[in-house]
C-alpha cells in the first residue's frame, strides 16, 4: 500500500517528513509518493544505485569510503562470530529489506538469525520481508538527525530488537534497545551483542585503529661505504 502525501504538501514539507534530508537525494521519477519496491530493484539492477523506499519516495542511500570500510570491518567480525555455531546471516549496505507499509530500508549491516527466515531457508526474493535481529547504521555526512531518528523508530516498530549507530567522527557508538532506551559506548568502550548475540564483543578502539593503519615503508638498502 502506498503512503500518499497530503495534497497541500510542499516539497519542503516532504523533505521535513523524511528527516530534513538533502533534496539531491530525492528521485523525481517515478514521482514522489508513487514509487514501489519494484522501482528499487529495477534502478539497482540497471543503474547500480541504491535507493531506500519511504512513503512511496525513493531516497538515495548515502555512504562514504570511510563508512564503507567501517561496515566491512564490523561485518567481518560479526561473520566470524556467527559462523562458529551457524547462527544466521550477515548482510551489507546493499542488502534490501522490506518492512510493512511499503518501506524498504538497507541497514549498513544486518544480522538475521535462521529462525527469522520462513522455514529457516535463505530467501530468493531480492527484497525479502524479514525482520533483522540486529540493524547497524554507520553515520555519514549525508545523514541528518531527523532521518536517523525516523529510521530508528521504523526499525523498532518493525520488531528489530537491537540497533547500533556507529559514529566515525567521535569513534563511538550508541546501542539502542528501543527508540528511547539508549547507551553510548565511548571510544575506549566495547560493543556487546547482548541477548541478540551473547558472547560477541568488539573493542571500538581496535575497530577504529584499523582505519589508521598505513603500509610500512620499506627500509632503503644502505649504500656501501656509508
Amino acid at each position: 500500500m502506498l503512503m500518499k502525501a497530503p495534497q497541500d504538501e510542499s516539497f519542503a514539507d516532504l523533505l521535513h517528513r523524511l528527516g530534513d534530508i538533502s533534496p539531491a537525494r530525492i528521485r523525481l521519477r517515478p514521482a514522489p509518493g508513487t514509487a514501489t519496491v519494484k522501482d528499487v530493484v529495477r534502478i539497482e539492477r540497471r543503474e547500480n544505485r541504491l535507493y531506500e523506499l519511504v512513503d512511496g519516495v525513493l531516497v538515495e542511500k548515502t555512504m562514504g569510503f570511510t563508512e564503507s570500510r567501517i561496515a566491512v570491518l564490523l561485518a567481518s567480525a560479526l561473520q566470524q562470530f556467527i559462523e562458529v555455531d551457524d547462527l544466521g546471516v550477515i548482510t551489507g549496505p546493499d542488502g534490501m529489506i522490506r518492512f510493512p507499509e511499503n518501506l524498504v530500508r538497507m541497514p549498513d549491516i544486518a544480522f538475521v538469525s535462521w529462525s527469522r527466515f520462513p522455514n529457516g531457508q535463505f530467501p530468493r526474493d531480492p527484497v525479502p520481508q524479514i525482520v533483522p535481529d540486529l540493524a547497524i547504521e554507520v553515520l555519514s555526512a549525508g545523514n541528518t538527525e531527523g532521518e536517523m531518528s525516523r529510521k530508528l523508530r521504523e526499525y523498532f516498530r518493525a520488531g528489530v530488537p537491537l540497533v547500533w549507530y556507529i559514529d566515525p567522527k567521535s569513534e563511538s557508538a550508541t546501542v539502542y534497545l528501543s527508540p528511547t532506551q539508549a547507551k553510548r559506548v565511548p571510544p575506549n568502550g566495547t560493543l556487546d551483542g547482548g541477548s541478540v548475540l551473547p558472547g560477541f564483543k568488539l573493542s571500538l578502539k581496535e575497530l577504529f585503529a584499523k582505519l589508521k593503519r598505513r603500509q610500512a615503508k620499506e627500509s632503503k638498502p644502505k649504500r656501501r661505504g656509508s
